[in-house]
């Protein structure tokens, strides 16, 4: 009976320990950190690289069938007679043609108001990221929407007081690829510093 008594004593301590163990958070885990948002993580270069969006971004199904990955970005900002301004939008696609030649196509996508050339209202920084030369790009000015898509021709809508940013990822022998974030000036300022981070925490896949 002693032996009986021994063996379910043993017993009781390991199950009043695994317990403990279970309610205990493990070493290896980080407090306060979230697991990504489904949604949020998407790839560029094939599955190659692999990115975050910041919260808050919603990824949409493309309007375009040479975008790869679309966000719409909410915004709070509202038109000069009061009413609600379009969400921003983010883009994500392969990109044809050099880092130049892209760049001087955006910029004849906007005017400015003063009518001085778009590239002297721009700035453009290079950067490295996961082994990649990035070239992060700021335009302001009224930006020159089609609706239809870049080359899809047709009527253009003016939109006054825009900004976009961009990031042209030179990954090697995948090519050039683009994240393309535009909208009202006050969206894309708000979240400008989200872009940016989003960008320089791209990693490749696997990692």
């Amino acid at each position: 009976m002693a032996k009986v008594n021994s063996v379910l004593r043993i017993v009781a301590t390991c199950l009043s320990v695994g317990a403990m163990l279970a309610a205990t958070p493990s070493a290896n885990a980080q407090p306060g950190l979230a697991a990504p948002a489904a949604g949020r993580v998407f790839s560029v270069a094939r599955g190659g690289f692999s990115l975050e969006a910041p919260a808050g971004w919603e990824q949409v199904q493309p309007k375009s069938g040479i975008v790869e990955t679309e966000f719409s970005i909410p915004t709070e900002a509202k038109a000069a007679d009061g009413g609600p301004l379009p969400a921003g939008r983010m883009t994500v696609m392969g990109a044809g043609g050099t880092v130049e030649a892209n760049i001087d196509r955006w910029y004849g996508q906007f005017t400015q108001p003063d009518g001085k050339p778009t590239k002297d209202k721009a700035t453009t920084k290079k950067i490295d990221v996961a082994g990649c030369k990035v070239t992060l790009v700021d335009i302001p000015g009224t930006y020159k929407d089609s609706p239809g898509g870049p080359f899809a021709g047709g009527q253009t809508v003016e939109r006054p007081d825009y900004r976009m940013l961009a990031a042209i990822v030179e990954t090697g022998d995948q090519g050039n690829h683009f994240l393309k974030f535009y909208g009202p000036a006050a969206t894309v300022g708000k979240h400008a510093a989200g872009f940016q981070k989003m960008v320089e925490g791209m990693v490749k896949a696997g990692k």
